[in-house]
């Protein structure tokens, strides 16, 4: 059996009310990809599992750390201590005892570090204590009777549990901007709920393909990612249709992206979805200036989130490599309606009479 301690940050800050109620969300996510049992003190959550489950907990929002533990009561610690140094202490030179303390007790954290540290030095006298900067760490948590200890803390996802702040709808193409965007929400505790809008034979390359395999990955994150595909190719082929009489496909591009927030929003109202994510990035592309955004912003009624809006392609794809995604989004895919030179600084009255005569043959 392996103890795994949990720790949050966030969630503690929080009212009782609002901590509890975060707190059993946490659980209950654990619970959704995790075989445990759950046990909880004061801020701490405890998981015990017949297997190792690290790469799991890595991937669950709300988490800001954890390490692996044994557990043992209080007047078994010494005996504890030293089996676990005996198993964990290989060619480390120099050590450090780190003890945390909740409860009443006839000793304080510093002197049972003192302690256990002394202990320690007399089953390896070729040791010596370094507080600074030590090749091996022990760590101790004591609480009242309960006593943990382990030697490594792993990081977590951070962020707060995903579902707490409600759904939102994602534009989620699988490139690398859009799972990024997306994941940035779900850590501040939003369900997505993702859309891909399919061109059909305007696409080129693995568009499928791309999909699946980022839709994957975004599972490790929140298990029941499922992205809804809506057919856009109708829509794109009259849209070039009446753009091109009107020598205007150079607003194709926008008068795309609005119908993807239109369809997005209507999608939102059927899920209670209380919001758009977007992968947009200022400046990033033609559609992504600050005139081009205010007119796809004017699209549709409900907010929309653009959590990427102030980041650089750098930022974005290195987050996008952390995550697991970028390998994936990078597979070449086209859009070959794409006109060559895309309005960059649009006109809003322009736009809304060109999408008149688009819907009017729709």
């Amino acid at each position: 059996m392996y103890t795994y301690l949990i720790r949050y940050s966030e969630i503690f800050l929080k009212s009782e009310f609002v901590r509890r109620k975060w707190e059993k969300k946490l659980i209950e996510n654990i619970k959704k990809v995790i075989d445990v049992k759950v046990k909880t003190n004061r801020g701490r959550i405890y998981l015990i599992t017949d297997e190792q489950i690290d790469e799991k907990l890595k991937k669950i929002f709300g988490i800001v750390s954890f390490s692996r533990v044994v557990h043992c009561k209080l007047e078994e610690l010494n005996d504890v201590v030293l089996k676990y140094c005996r198993e964990k202490i290989s060619n480390a030179k120099t050590f450090a005892v780190r003890v945390k303390r909740v409860g009443v007790h006839d000793f304080t954290s510093q002197q049972k570090a003192a302690e256990l540290g002394s202990l320690i030095l007399k089953e390896f006298p070729n040791l010596k204590v370094d507080l600074n900067n030590p090749e091996f760490e022990l760590y101790v948590e004591i609480r009242d009777d309960n006593c943990y200890v382990f030697s490594e803390i792993v990081k977590g996802a951070g962020g707060i549990p995903l579902g707490v702040e409600g759904r939102v709808v994602s534009l989620f193409s699988a490139g690398i901007d859009s799972p990024v965007a997306t994941y940035m929400m779900m850590k501040r505790g939003c369900e997505v709920l993702p859309i891909y809008f399919d061109l059909g034979g305007f696409f080129e390359g693995k568009a499928y393909e791309r999909l699946k395999a980022v839709e994957n990955v975004m599972k490790e994150y929140q298990p029941d990612f499922k992205v809804e595909v809506f057919n856009h190719e109708g829509f794109i082929k009259k849209a070039v249709e009446v753009l091109k009489e009107k020598n205007k496909l150079n607003y194709l591009c926008l008068i795309c992206k609005r119908r993807m927030y239109r369809v997005a929003e209507e999608y939102a109202k059927e899920k209670k979805a209380l919001g758009i994510v977007t992968g947009e990035s200022l400046g990033q592309v033609a559609s992504q200036t600050l005139d081009n955004l205010y007119i796809l912003s004017k699209a549709c009624s409900i907010p929309i989130y653009r959590p990427l809006i102030g980041m650089d392609k750098v930022e974005i794809e290195k987050i996008a490599k952390e995550i697991g995604t970028y390998k994936y989004s990078i597979i070449p895919v086209e859009c070959k309606a794409k006109p060559k030179k895309p309005k960059t600084k649009g006109k809003l009255e322009v736009v809304e009479d060109l999408e008149n005569e688009i819907y009017r043959i729709l």
